[in-house]
């Protein structure tokens, strides 16, 4: 009895807390319809987009087979349409704009030369370099090297777009930087496009730097024979690329005549300033002489592999299957013509220094068309040997084919201005070495050319050329007396190219083997 009062009062005290306040009943039902309401609308979107995907479907069906030859269903287009955006907008298709993290591509310098804003021929050869009808057969013959597989994510880049920023930046010289923001891409699509396009060039077009032959030998020795040097096929000489110093290297491999840092270019033109060589990527403190000598050219030319044609027969008994004409940079050989010295020349001399450098001022044209156009190859380049070399030699594949079009050059790509506002020449990179002082009147007085018909003065004991045991090619058919020498007037006046090959090939080519001078005076008009 003692304990009832107690389990009465714990009771009442039970149901006082169980009890809810009206704010704290207003707030569950709050709760409960508002998640009713959640589940309520999700049900509906599923519900929906369930329906959609399978209106889509039975669409999709009906749009596949052949429509009645009444014509077509207006409405039913529009509809179908419709749902398509439907389909889209909730997800039943995939996406084809690229997600929110993926860069937006921009227009740019590409858009000004797209065919849809009507992009001009002048607007073409300004910024690439060529016409529309050249740009597109490029474009066409690469296509099958740049062509890139369309995925879910963003859309590649095409071959045309590709194309077009390599031109670019070759022929403005702009950084990645600046080249990349002009087409709308990111700087390592643009690195990538670069290197895309160099690859295909090199693969498709690799004919285009090749010596010639044919009709295209013929046509380069008929121009060098009107010019003077029957059987010559080309014009050699070097130029230098200028890099940044090398990081991780030794710079003083690299350091040039001109106190830059560079590489070396050894290329081989004719007179139409076609490249028909080129040998790229050697430091920039080496020499010429030790370039050619590393070339494959040097190999070929000595085993006898480069000038394959039946040998040719000049004046004065002299033979020769062909040369080149080069600088005081190279060495005297039986294939490489060069000038003689700066110091006191002879008339005869100095006639014939004339005539070779007129002759071989083909290659310095040639270089300043190749840079000009491409004036990436006017700045310094960082020091990354992997590319810049292929880069060069698809420049002068691209440099053969616009010579093959007939775009012409404009000589205002020559000049530029500087920091201070002065117009100046721009630096092809040509550095000339120091001529060496050879002369006539340096040389012993008494070689005086052939002056009978039984060989040099002094008989055959003392001319080098018959302890050679061959025939003095100098030999004239008469007797020539002093006045007619230094006048200049020796020998037929209509075979005076041929001579000029006799001095500076033969007779060099004999003194650099037996050392010691030879005929230095030419027999030329």
């Amino acid at each position: 009895m003692s304990f009832a009062p107690c389990a009465v009062m714990g009771n009442v005290a039970d149901d006082d807390r169980s009890k809810l306040s009206t704010t704290e009943r207003a707030a569950v039902a709050a709760a409960v319809a508002a998640t009713v309401t959640v589940v309520l609308l999700r049900c509906q979107m599923v519900h929906s987009a369930g329906r959609l995907k399978t209106q889509l479907r039975a669409r999709r069906m009906k749009v596949m087979q052949p429509l009645p030859a009444a014509g077509l269903d207006t409405a039913a287009i529009c509809d179908a349409v419709f749902q398509v955006c439907c389909s889209m907008g909730c997800g039943g298709m995939p996406r084809t704009t690229p997600r929110w993290w993926v860069k937006r591509r921009t227009g740019g310098a590409w858009e000004d030369l797209r065919p849809a804003d009507d992009a001009t021929e002048e607007c073409f050869c300004d910024k690439l370099r060529m016409s529309p009808r050249v740009f597109r057969e490029i474009t066409e013959n690469l296509s099958p090297f740049l062509q890139r597989r369309v995925t879910f994510y963003r859309e590649p880049l095409q071959p045309d777009h590709s194309v077009a920023y390599a031109l670019y930046r070759w022929a403005s010289g702009e950084t990645y930087k600046s080249s990349t923001c002009n087409f709308g891409i990111g700087r390592a699509t643009g690195v990538v496009a670069v290197w895309d396009v160099t690859a295909a060039l090199l693969a498709v077009y690799r004919e285009k730097v090749s010596w010639p032959t044919r009709v295209r030998k013929a046509v380069v020795l008929r121009a060098f024979t009107n010019k003077g040097f029957p059987n010559c096929h080309g014009c050699i000489d070097c130029t230098h690329i200028y890099i940044n110093k090398p990081a991780n290297g030794p710079g003083e491999d690299y350091f040039d005549r001109k106190r830059r840092f560079s590489v070396v270019a050894q290329v081989l033109v004719d007179l139409d300033l076609r490249v028909l060589d080129v040998f790229v990527g050697y430091l920039g403190s080496c020499h010429d002489v030790r370039v050619i000598h590393l070339s494959s050219l040097w190999a070929r030319a000595e085993v006898g592999e480069l000038f394959t044609g039946p040998p040719v027969m000049l004046p004065f008994q002299v033979q020769t299957s062909g040369y080149l004409l080069g600088d005081y940079g190279y060495p005297s050989s039986e294939w490489i013509v060069v000038p003689y010295g700066e110091t006191s020349q002879h008339s005869s001399e100095l006639w014939f220094h004339n005539k070779q450098k007129t002759a071989r001022g083909a290659v310095e044209r040639a270089f300043g068309r190749l840079k000009g156009m491409w004036r990436l190859f006017l700045r310094s380049h960082k020091t990354n040997m992997e590319t810049l070399p292929q880069q060069f030699v698809a420049v002068c594949i691209l440099h053969n084919i616009l010579i093959d079009v007939g775009i012409p050059f404009d000589d205002n790509f020559l000049w530029e201005v500087d920091t201070n506002g002065v117009q100046r020449r721009v630096d092809l990179g040509i550095q000339r070495p120091s001529g060496p002082p050879v002369c006539m009147d340096s040389s012993t007085p008494n070689w005086r050319g052939c002056v009978d018909s039984e060989g040099c003065v002094g008989g055959a004991d003392e001319c080098p050329l018959m302890k050679a045991g061959g025939r003095c090619p100098r030999r004239p058919a008469r007797q020539v007396d002093d006045a007619s020498y230094e006048s200049g007037r020796v020998g037929s006046g209509e075979d005076s190219t041929s001579e000029c090959f006799v001095l500076a090939s033969l007779c060099r080519h004999v003194e650099s083997q037996m050392e010691f001078a030879v005929l230095r005076r030419s027999v030329v008009r």
